[in-house]
């Protein structure tokens, strides 16, 4: 056992494939509104997120930039596309796919924007439960 606990501590995590603040998107699996609000929730933890996405899920991330954006919530730090080679699904040939990873930070008014919606929220809670 304590082999394994000391291989554990000795493991390299590279910044690059995980970061506590990283949202891999997906066209497919959650809606565009699931992205928008966690993206909300990892800049109050993390004052930063870092969107990223392959091939086609590209126009859902940059869609959920710019609702952040538009709504006052996050401003744009820095956008990062390349292309990385992976195995297709049909004969297993390697294929090309397009990757964009955009990194928003929270803007100046973040938290009031956060605790109007919070407050707007509770008020209507309140309205259903009368």
């Amino acid at each position: 056992m304590e082999e394994v606990t000391e291989g554990l501590n000795n493991i390299n995590i590279s910044s690059d494939s995980y970061r506590k603040n990283r949202i891999q998107v997906s066209n497919t699996k959650k809606p565009l509104f699931f992205y928008v609000n966690l993206a909300k929730r990892y800049m109050q933890q993390h004052n930063e997120v870092e969107l990223s996405a392959l091939g086609m899920a590209i126009a859902t991330v940059v869609t959920v930039a710019e609702i952040l954006k538009n709504n006052g919530f996050a401003v744009e730090k820095k956008i990062m596309t390349s292309t990385i080679e992976m195995n297709g699904e049909t004969r297993g040939r390697p294929v090309q796919k397009a990757k964009i990873e955009i990194v928003l930070g929270k803007t100046e008014n973040f938290d009031e924007l956060m605790a109007a919606a919070q407050e707007e929220r509770e008020l209507g809670y309140a309205e259903e439960q009368s």
